[in-house]
């Protein structure tokens, strides 16, 4: 053994002991905190668990090394930052928790941030490195969660036999994991503020309007809230069509036995062929992904902003934003910069914009667009500027406190073309500028004392959220709609996609319907 290994050793025998509901776990002193990695907060969801709802983990006897983040669910390949990687563990206790914290004393009562991923409800885990939770839980002097959640077939697809939102029902399992085990670590249960990204943000805006998961959190924040939930209809159809690619039925009893991988790969076949179906499945088809949140009447009762507006969510404070170029980060990754054709952009506006005369109304509102930039903008405006703006007005109209926010500074990386694209909050809020999605938007560059001092600005504002309920800028209101700019030298400002925001006033974002 060496001298290095003798010593991580001697630190594995005498890192920090909490005791959880399940049995004790052992973590590691790092950098001035306390970090447990790996810790269950469900069985795993196989054999008679497979499709099934999170059920209360297993208790153990002696002490459990924390040490190692659990595996990943199974999950298809994606863009960088949103895959397993090699080095992911292989096994099948998929749910589990991390946590950093400052000081695993229960007297502490610091307040609590519960990160929840995005990757298109297909993809993502929490041992992710972008996800790396240490400069949050020191520079905020709070406790930092981190947990897996079922993605895809998984936990998505609406399957017969089986509850619908299963990964949202993981959520909720490992919030109630946070409620009755978080003081241990240093943690107030009754100051927890949920935050996530993309579909991580749609995740916390379902949770928002979820009968279940009422009371485990304070606070929330989301960011880039996508605007696709299924109805019911159009989920079932969609299933149909995944179990038909390994020539079964969408049905517990055909899919409990297959081997996750195949249907992984029969999610990543359907989404390469989606666009084939739009008569069929409308806006759903150019996403390429075919799992969202179900609005089943149950596990999820209504939209999110259906819900808000109904005042469902009025003790809780929010914050809600969006980056200005949300969609430029995909036309990149697919090599359409320079590409778009006016008759894609034709058809984009005829999909996506609300109203008869929506296409000639966008054309008017930005007549010197070009066809990339239009083309972004439309994708940008449906797909997250305006359902994210949509659920700050539905929070306010509903009767509770909210605060917006743009991000516009622009990642630095891939010769300056993806600007404020979707998913440079990622890095900025965990100062993770060369780990996974950080490795392309800050590539080639190294951290300019700009990033760092936006870097941070993120973490003091949403820290301070989690602890006071004030980001540090005005509420956000439907008269004067003030919004913090995220940038270099950061303003408070109306709300700066007005032009867009009045043409898809009063449009309502909907569980997407099946048409045919």
């Amino acid at each position: 053994m060496t001298t290095a290994e003798s010593r991580r050793s001697a630190a594995d025998t005498t890192g920090p002991v909490v005791r959880t509901t399940a049995g004790a776990v052992r973590g590691r002193r790092e950098d001035g905190l306390a970090v447990f990695r790996g810790i269950p907060f469900a069985q795993p969801p196989v054999g008679e668990g497979r499709f099934a709802a999170p059920r209360p983990p297993h208790a153990w006897e002696g002490t459990r090394e924390a040490y190692a983040f659990g595996p990943p669910p199974p999950q298809e390949a994606g863009i960088q930052g949103r895959t397993a990687g090699p080095a992911a563990p292989l096994g099948d206790d998929w749910l589990t928790v991390n946590v950093w914290t400052p000081d695993a004393d229960p007297a502490a009562r610091r307040p609590v941030m519960v990160w929840i991923y995005g990757g298109a409800y297909k993809l993502g885990h929490s041992g992710s490195p972008g996800y790396d939770a240490q400069h949050i839980a020191r520079d905020g002097d709070l406790v930092v969660v981190t947990f897996n959640y079922r993605v895809g077939m998984e936990g998505f697809a609406l399957i017969e036999g089986a509850p619908a939102n299963r990964g949202l029902l993981d959520q909720v399992a490992a919030l109630e994991w946070v409620r009755d085990n978080i003081t241990a670590f240093g943690g107030d249960p009754g100051q927890v503020t949920v935050f996530g990204e993309s579909a991580g943000a749609g995740s916390v805006a379902a949770l928002l309007a979820m009968p279940r998961a009422a009371g485990l959190f304070r606070r929330a924040i989301a960011q880039s809230v996508p605007g696709t939930y299924f109805s019911e209809e159009l989920a079932r159809d969609l299933a149909g069509a995944l179990a038909a690619e390994v020539g079964l039925r969408a049905t517990v009893a055909d899919l409990s036995t297959t081997d996750p991988r195949r249907l992984t790969a029969a999610g990543q076949g359907l989404g390469r062929k989606m666009h084939q179906y739009q008569d069929r499945w409308g806006k759903a088809a150019p996403t390429v992904t075919p799992f969202s949140p179900v609005v089943d009447g149950e596990v999820l009762p209504a939209t999110p902003w259906r819900a808000l507006a109904d005042g469902v969510a009025r003790d809780v404070e929010l914050v809600a934003g969006h980056n200005r170029e949300e969609f430029q980060l995909f036309l990149v990754l697919g090599g359409l910069l320079g590409k778009i054709s006016d008759e894609q952009v034709t058809a984009a506006l005829r999909l996506f914009v609300p109203g008869p005369d929506g296409e000639r109304a966008y054309r008017a509102a930005y007549p010197d667009a070009a066809a990339d930039e239009l083309y972004e903008r439309v994708h940008s405006d449906w797909l997250f500027r305006m359902p994210t703006v949509h659920l700050l007005d539905a929070q306010v109209a509903g009767g509770g406190r909210a605060y917006g926010y743009e991000l516009t500074w622009p990642a630095p990386g891939s010769k300056g073309v993806l600007g404020a694209c979707h998913g440079l909050d990622i890095p900025l809020v965990f100062r993770t500028f060369t780990a996974d999605l950080g490795s392309l938007l800050f590539a080639g560059v190294e951290p300019s004392p700009e990033a760092e001092a936006l870097s941070s600005r993120f973490r003091a504002s949403w820290t301070a959220f989690a602890r006071t309920g004030d980001p540090g800028w005005p509420e956000y209101d439907s008269e004067r709609r003030l919004v913090q700019i995220l940038a270099a030298d950061p303003v408070v400002t109306g709300y700066p996609e007005e032009e867009s925001r009045r043409l898809w006033e009063g449009h309502e974002f909907t569980a997407l319907p099946l048409l045919m």
